[in-house]
């Protein structure tokens, strides 16, 4: 929703009589100021003022409330606003009031453009904002030329309308009027939200709620959020847009602005619309409808109401999806928005087509193709306008900018002299403690030495410890098996061992060295880590191949323990992330569920797909872990290991190489456990996101 000022409008100019009747009218109504909207204390002022006009001919109060008052009107009855500004324009003309006749041609402005005449309501805003340079009245023209850039928005000029905002920046960083400055950065972002560039346009809302944090008003928090709202719902961005949504509704209820809770319902249904939770899509529209019985605003309602066609139509209601889009059509026609009128026809071309009611469907999807067409036109035409535009004022900007700096060169002839009497002195001063910085110079030099002696003793150290633990695993858990291994092939050579002998110990040789080789795959990989000389290339990987293989690799031992291994990996899981790596992380936690899970037992892996990444998980039904053995698994020089259900032994190596492999795929590794419930290991990996195609 396109922020508007008039609810805030600041009144500049008042007398000190008229401040004196507001001072008096407060205090004797504070305690009933909590219990009647804004609008009945401005009608209460407007009696109470009459009075005081008829008093003195001079006195602007009465003028004052009567353009509060058609402001407060603008989003709940057109007619009064229209009614209020004839009358302020009027007595604003009788009494040369001119700041009244600045604020009665803004307000005649809005009336115009509710009611979608932009032409019109273009040539109230330039009244505005000449009479308010005119009188050089900085605070108006900014607002005018906020209102000015909004409708060239509408109109679809964006390049002018950039313009405008642009200057509106400039003169509100003057006056330091944050909360405008606020505004015009909203509405910048709304006009990159017409580009479909939903990043450029986060950078301005969140400009927008920096100074509106500054302000430390939470309305106007509540508006910048939303609008943040809606954004992060475009870009399918649903969790943080639900956030923005609930925050920003919570402060709307409290203070019952309906206009803006209007809105803000329409943008929760839209989230749970794009959830695809129709019924409670509907739920919040609705609620938006009934707000929309007391306000007039018709761009609003568009998209409220072909938001209702699309949840309709998703629950199978054509008939009632029908009569919503025929009135979004019939409105969006009515304000000369193309952006509803293309929405809504190609609704009813569905809802036509599905009816078999050929003629109208071939009628509305030419319509539909029109205005497509005619909107994807001009879409790169406008952001190149826009650009340019920018390039321009900044071009410009810069201009005045090198003209001032000349201007002062030449004033500062006189300071260039004195910086270099300045430097002189330096130069004696730097002359005169020149060795005592050489001194200090060299205390560095030898501080930074020790500092790189110490890193690199630490460093022969590390290296001393990792060839340590590697001849401590060759000798335990390597040295044994093949030891093993060894003894039965000389019994069997020196005929103390028959072949029928010799060949039932083959399946036990086999998971011997199936066992050897896993460890010194393990070691290999854990040494590169160590050492610096793993280097992870990721690429695009498809996950169900990985965990296939390791499922076919690990398969005999799985079946020799009667263990059960489930695969729920769909097959359209896409990471990005290095192959090779991923395979030894899959291998070893599957390698240490089978450790851990006893005969006739489970294992489950799968992945859940996030928005971003992948969550992979291994779950058994085994041994489980205690807390303390939990904190030490994963440690860079943990040698922790555990014997398995069927007495299996490991290095200790497997999971700190796991978490190493992840990290350096960018993602987390972590477990949950209880003894005697199983182990279930979890891991994160970046996915690969297929784009989007976009809609012409």
């Amino acid at each position: 929703m396109i922020s508007n000022i008039s609810r805030t409008f600041l009144f500049f100019g008042l007398s000190r009589s008229c401040l004196l009747v507001i001072l008096l009218f407060s205090l004797s109504n504070n305690t009933l100021s909590a219990q009647v909207s804004k609008r009945d204390s401005l009608l209460r002022l407007i009696n109470l003022s009459k009075t005081q006009a008829n008093k003195n001919s001079k006195d602007t109060l009465y003028i004052h409330n009567l353009i509060e008052l058609a402001s407060e009107y603008r989003f709940h009855n057109l007619d009064s606003l229209l009614s209020l500004s004839k009358e302020s324009l009027s007595l604003s003309k009788n009494k040369d009031y001119i700041n009244g006749i600045i604020r009665s041609y803004s307000n005649f402005g809005s009336y115009h453009s509710n009611k979608g005449k932009i032409d019109e309501a273009i040539s109230y805003f330039k009244k505005a904002y000449k009479l308010s340079s005119q009188h050089n009245n900085l605070y108006l023209k900014v607002n005018a030329l906020n209102d000015l850039a909004k409708e060239y928005g509408y109109k679809g000029d964006y390049a002018l309308s950039l313009k405008r905002y642009l200057e509106a920046i400039e003169i509100a960083e003057e006056l330091n009027y944050k909360k405008l400055l606020s505004i015009v950065n909203e509405n910048i972002a709304h006009l990159y939200l017409e580009q479909k560039d939903f990043e450029q346009a986060m950078v301005f809302f969140k400009k927008a709620k920096a100074f509106n944090k500054e302000i430390g008003n939470p309305i106007y928090m509540a508006e910048t959020m939303s609008n943040i709202a809606s954004t992060y719902a475009e870009m399918n961005e649903l969790e943080y847009a639900m956030f923005n949504i609930n925050s920003s509704i919570a402060i709307f209820e409290k203070e019952r602005i309906l206009d803006w809770l209007a809105y803000c319902y329409e943008v929760k249904g839209k989230i749970y619309l794009k959830k695809e939770k129709n019924t409670w899509a509907l739920y919040w529209y609705k609620q938006s409808e009934l707000l929309h019985q007391e306000i007039e605003d018709d761009r609003g309602k568009i998209d409220l109401l072909n938001g209702m066609t699309q949840a309709f139509l998703n629950l199978k209601k054509d008939s009632i999806a029908e009569v919503y889009s025929l009135n979004s059509f019939e409105l969006s026609k009515k304000i000369g928005l193309l952006t509803g009128i293309k929405d809504c026809t190609y609704q009813l071309f569905e809802i036509y087509k599905k009816k078999k009611e050929f003629q109208k469907s071939l009628w509305y999807h030419e319509i539909f193709q029109v205005t497509s067409e005619s909107l994807a036109k001009t879409s790169n035409e406008k952001a190149l306008n826009m650009l340019k535009t920018k390039m321009e004022y900044d071009q410009q900007k810069q201009q005045l900018i090198i003209e001032n700096e000349k201007t002062l060169a030449k004033k500062n002839i006189y300071i260039y002299i004195f910086i270099i009497i300045l430097i002189i002195f330096s130069i004696i001063v730097f002359i005169i403690h020149r060795n005592e910085q050489v001194q200090k110079k060299l205390n560095l030099e030898l501080r930074s030495n020790k500092s790189d002696l110490e890193e690199k003793q630490a460093y022969l150290n590390e290296l001393n410890q990792t060839k340590n633990k590697l001849f401590s695993i060759i000798g335990h858990d390597l040295r044994g098996p093949i030891g093993a291994f060894q003894g039965l092939l000389k019994l069997f050579k020196e005929g103390e061992m028959t072949k029928d002998e010799f060949l039932n110990f083959v399946p036990k040789l086999k998971v011997d060295i199936d066992s050897i080789s896993f460890t010194l795959n393990n070691l290999l990989s854990w040494g590169q880590t160590q050492m610096n000389g793993s280097t992870t290339r990721p690429s695009s990987t498809k996950l169900d191949g990985i965990v296939e293989e390791n499922i076919q690799l690990l398969s005999e031992i799985a079946e020799s323990k009667s263990i059960k291994l489930i695969n729920r990996i769909e097959t359209n899981c896409q990471i990005w992330s290095d192959p090779n790596q991923v395979d030894i992380i899959i291998r070893n936690l599957l390698s240490n569920a089978l450790k851990f899970t006893p005969n006739n037992g489970q294992i489950i892996i799968g992945a859940i797909q996030k928005l971003k990444t992948c969550e992979i998980y291994v779950k058994d039904n085994g041994m489980g872990m205690t807390e303390e053995t939990m904190a030490k698994i994963f440690q860079k020089d943990s040698t922790h290991t555990t014997y398995g259900t069927n007495d299996e032994k490991g290095t200790g190596l497997g999971l700190s190489l796991c978490k190493e492999m992840v990290e350096k795929n960018n993602g987390k590794i972590w477990v949950h456990s209880a003894l005697g419930k199983g182990s279930s290991f979890y891991f994160t990996i970046p996915r690969v996101i297929q784009p989007v195609k976009k809609s012409a």
